[in-house]
């Protein structure tokens, strides 16, 4: 069996080593001729599996994608075919919604305003959505959900209030989040879902992040708030044309990162894990490597925090000791300058550095503090029992 994967998918000699013979290609470079003889192909979401990619893959029997996503591919293509697909839903949602705790309690922290203060509005409540207003509501903070989808099938959750209306969001939110897929066509469509319209909708003050997909947010429409208002502040992780962004926004936004929210080590060893078993089930084979297999000990295991230190500062520290998002968005500003715009924004993906999800860290407090233990719990850390409920 012949396999080709992107060479940017971590641990796949240890997964897929054992299947067949491996076949490593940058995935931007990935051409039809590479697929002649190949049996499965596992890509990342900067691969498009299409008609013109599959124009020479006459042995192709499978299709992975180590993402949530898959508007990058052609599926009722595979489906006609007869070619097997999988995803990796949810792999990296816990390290988008660490990205987004940090990117906020970064913001608060340079805007001198406090995150318990601010109503959280959270577009799209799937795998990594759903996850962020989990944590939000355990932290204690205010937060309101939008998905019509869900919500025309009743799939509210038993512990949140029923979901509201985009509009309705964007009048009583200070920070909207957005967690959708890219939908182009339909009831449902996102591409633009925060149009013109919108944008120039959103109050004085309030935040936008975007970590779900680029074209849901008009680019052009959000440079020209933040150019000529300048009276709200974006959070980018996601742009329209990636990876050639536009610079003038990147420039304009208060954090701007190249496409890595769900980048650590966790979840991309997660999404390849999940892809692996995928393709075991479909040759019929056992999965004999588990996921614990193929995560190391974490750099920093653990950490105690002393008496005297304010909630939101002792939360930072914590968060910045797991994963800084200044310095993604100081190595997107640097490599963009240096190496041109598509090209610097693909290095830092492809040259991403270690980095691990918040429960991987052991927090411990070095004296009983029940609402900072709570607040720590919530946000994805790990206490120890003893710690939580005392004081």
């Amino acid at each position: 069996m012949r396999i080709l994967i992107d060479a940017d998918v971590p641990a796949a000699e240890a997964c897929f080593g054992a299947l067949g013979e491996l076949v490593r290609l940058p995935g931007r470079e990935i051409a039809a001729d590479d697929l002649r003889d190949v049996d499965a192909l596992v890509v990342r979401s900067i691969t498009q599996v299409d008609a013109a990619l599959l124009a020479e893959a006459r042995r192709l029997r499978f299709v992975g994608t180590c993402t949530i996503g898959t508007d990058h591919v052609d599926l009722p293509l595979l489906a006609a075919r007869g070619i097997a697909f999988a995803s990796a839903p949810g792999c990296n949602a816990e390290a988008v919604v660490d990205y987004v705790l940090g990117s906020l309690a970064t913001l608060a922290e340079r805007q001198g305003w406090r995150l318990a203060e601010r109503r959280v509005g959270v577009v799209g409540a799937g795998n990594v959505g759903g996850r962020l207003l989990g944590r939000l509501a355990a932290m204690g903070i205010d937060c309101l959900a939008c998905d019509p989808p869900r919500a025309e099938a009743g799939g509210v959750e038993k512990e949140r209030a029923d979901f509201v209306d985009l509009e309705t969001l964007i009048d009583a939110c200070d920070v909207l989040c957005l967690h959708t897929p890219l939908v182009r066509e339909g009831p449902h469509a996102t591409h633009h879902l925060l149009g013109a319209r919108a944008i120039a909708e959103l109050a004085p003050g309030t935040v936008l992040l975007n970590a779900g997909r680029g074209d849901c947010v008009d680019g052009a429409a959000l440079r020209q708030r933040l150019a000529g208002e300048g009276d709200i502040s974006a959070v980018l992780d996601v742009w329209e044309h990636e990876p050639a962004i536009d610079g003038a926004l990147r420039d304009l936004a208060e954090i701007a990162t190249p496409h890595i929210a769900g980048h650590s080590l966790d979840g991309k060893r997660r999404g390849t894990h999940q892809i692996y078993r995928a393709l075991c089930r479909e040759l019929g084979l056992p999965a004999r490597v588990s996921l614990a297999d193929l995560l190391p000990p974490p750099p920093l295991r653990r950490l105690e925090l002393g008496p005297g230190l304010a909630a939101e500062e002792a939360l930072r520290l914590c968060l910045r000791a797991v994963h800084d998002v200044r310095r993604d968005h100081d190595s997107l500003l640097r490599e963009s300058r240096r190496q041109g715009m598509a090209k610097g924004f693909d290095a830092c993906r492809a040259h991403y550095p270690l980095r691990r999800e918040f429960a991987t860290l052991e927090v411990t407090l070095a004296e009983p503090d029940a609402a900072l233990a709570a607040l720590l719990a919530g946000a994805g850390f790990r206490l120890l029992q003893g710690d939580i409920g005392k004081g």
